[in-house]
């Protein structure tokens, strides 16, 4: 190994040991065990997977079996959610929907998180005039609201499943670029930082070997809630005829549907919206808990406790 080599493997396992990168992950993690709320929400988060993988397994029956003799029929023993308005079974099609949802979600916050946290390294890092450029372009974005902007990226590109993942994740690039930034302004001047730096390391090497990790916190915890707000995103756009396209099932797309039967066939809407409402909850659950543990702060006050 060289006399490089050897200095900037030092640097890492210092800015590891300082309380960045898997240090802080490490004691986040042990935190999460014993907090109920988080359990919960990952437990939820968990079963939502599984239906996620095995949706088509657990289905009772085919989500497009139409069955005209069993239209708007009552939760039953044999339809536990109930069937819609063409007799087809609500359970089998909010569990097939899991996937969607779960997709739609995982695919549009990565392409948020790479193209964000990218910008957002590069702006921070080397700042001036390409750091007023790529900020700007985010401000632009950023002035949209949430939903008009993916609408708006829908209406150009065309609706379906990916266009909706595309506008999703454009959405909420600017959030990522926007926290990286922050961190990296708070990281660049630190010792470790300028010590790489001194002996020659690339800047490539730098933003990934010791900056990227010691702001990995925030990251983690705004693509936990950024996974809730994608996943309400993608059922608004369904809802509106823009994301998923009939007859694959979508939870927004069955909430469309039931819209007009509230009266007489109130579970059409009740039990995709609580699908949901549960998965939405469930990672803001380990999202506000992600935050809490996260925090230096709060890590500090833990460790005291666990000390005195």
């Amino acid at each position: 190994m060289s006399e490089r080599q050897r200095v900037d493997h030092q640097l890492t396992a210092t800015t590891t040991s300082s309380g960045g990168g898997d240090g802080q992950l490490r004691r986040a993690l042990s935190a999460l065990r014993h907090d109920p709320l988080a359990l919960t929400g990952s437990a939820v988060l968990a079963l939502l997977v599984v239906v996620g993988l095995a949706g088509s397994w657990l289905a009772p029956s085919g989500v497009n079996d139409v069955d005209v003799d069993r239209m708007l029929q009552p939760p039953s023993w044999s339809h536990p959610f109930g069937t819609d308005e063409l007799g087809r079974d609500v359970l089998s099609r909010v569990l097939v929907a899991a996937r969607v949802s779960l997709q739609v979600g995982l695919v549009s916050v990565g392409i948020a998180l790479v193209v964000g946290v990218t910008l957002g390294l590069f702006a921070g890092y080397y700042r001036g005039w390409l750091d007023n450029v790529l900020m700007r372009c985010m401000d632009v974005l950023f002035a949209f609201p949430v939903l008009l902007l993916a609408v708006a990226i829908v209406a150009v590109l065309g609706p379906g499943l990916t266009t909706a993942m595309i506008a999703i994740g454009v959405v909420y690039t600017p959030i990522f670029a926007r926290v990286t930034r922050a961190g990296v302004l708070s990281v660049r001047e630190q010792v470790f930082v300028r010590a790489a730096v001194s002996i020659g390391a690339s800047d490539l090497r730098i933003m990934r070997r010791h900056v990227l990790p010691n702001i990995a916190a925030p990251l983690i915890v705004q693509t936990s809630l950024s996974l809730a707000f994608a996943i309400l995103s993608e059922a608004a756009l369904s809802f509106l005829g823009l994301g998923v396209q009939p007859p694959a099932p979508a939870w927004g797309r069955m909430l469309y549907d039931g819209r007009g039967f509230v009266t007489e066939a109130w579970w059409l809407g009740v039990f995709p919206g609580a699908a949901i409402f549960l998965t939405v909850l469930a990672f803001n659950l380990v999202g506000d808990a992600l935050r809490d543990v996260l925090d230096p702060r709060q890590l500090t006050v833990s460790e005291a406790r666990r000390n005195s």
